[in-house]
């Protein structure tokens, strides 16, 4: 069976079970944090499709929901004590980590879900609706315009202490080092070369796994238990 073919969940299926997980979940465990603000994302992605804000409903839908179900594979895979792909595992071995602040688990799972999945979930698209990545540009686009304006809110209301000591919080210091609009931008990059790849398994295998790889390293460092 083609990667592609394994994708058949609809858009009120992918929000259904993310606010399934919101609902059992406990509040401040890591993958909750981000299930909340994934959740968030996925309904207004949702209501931009009711409104016609996307010039190509079907190629949004389709992107969404190859972008989600590949968040709930690697959810599933930890709950069946699989092994999930490097890009998540620092969030499910912190997800109870006293140490580890919500914001912290926010911004890491962005940072797996943008770094890695999404990159895949274009390829998926593309071979879904047999289009090329131009052709699915401008929903990229929109989608990664409601995660930075949603990366902006969840800033500013997880981030803890007034606004005075925020610059001498190490929590500060740690986040500043990772921006979301570098990590789209690059994950643009890596499905326009995972799509040229297409023809070539093996070397596409290795680019994947290596992205993977990478993407894991940066949320083992958003993850750094800091001081409370």
């Amino acid at each position: 069976m083609a990667q592609s073919e394994q994708f058949t969940t609809s858009l009120d299926t992918v929000v259904s079970r993310m606010r399934a997980l919101d609902e059992t979940l406990p509040e401040r465990d890591g993958v909750a944090v981000f299930n909340r603000v994934y959740l968030a994302v996925t309904e207004a992605v949702g209501r931009c499709v009711d409104r016609g804000r996307f010039a190509d409903p079907r190629a949004a839908i389709t992107l969404d929901v190859r972008f989600a179900e590949r968040y709930l594979a690697a959810v599933d895979a930890a709950a069946r004590e699989h092994r999930a792909p490097a890009c998540w595992r620092p969030v499910f071995q912190f997800r109870r980590h006293p140490g580890v602040r919500p914001l912290q688990f926010a911004l890491a799972g962005i940072n797996a879900h943008i770094g890695h999945d999404l990159a895949l979930a274009v390829v998926d698209t593309c071979r879904s609706l047999g289009c090329e990545p131009a052709d699915v540009e401008d929903e990229f686009d929109r989608v990664g315009d409601l995660l930075v304006s949603l990366e902006e809110r969840i800033r500013e209301e997880l981030m803890p202490g007034p606004d005075l000591l925020q610059i001498a919080d190490p929590l500060t210091h740690l986040l500043g080092s990772w921006s979301l609009e570098r990590a789209r931008d690059a994950t643009w990059t890596a499905a326009r070369a995972l799509w040229a790849l297409r023809g070539l398994p093996d070397v596409a295998g290795e680019f994947t796994e290596r992205l993977d790889t990478a993407v894991g390293f940066a949320g083992r460092m958003l993850l750094t238990p800091l001081p409370g």
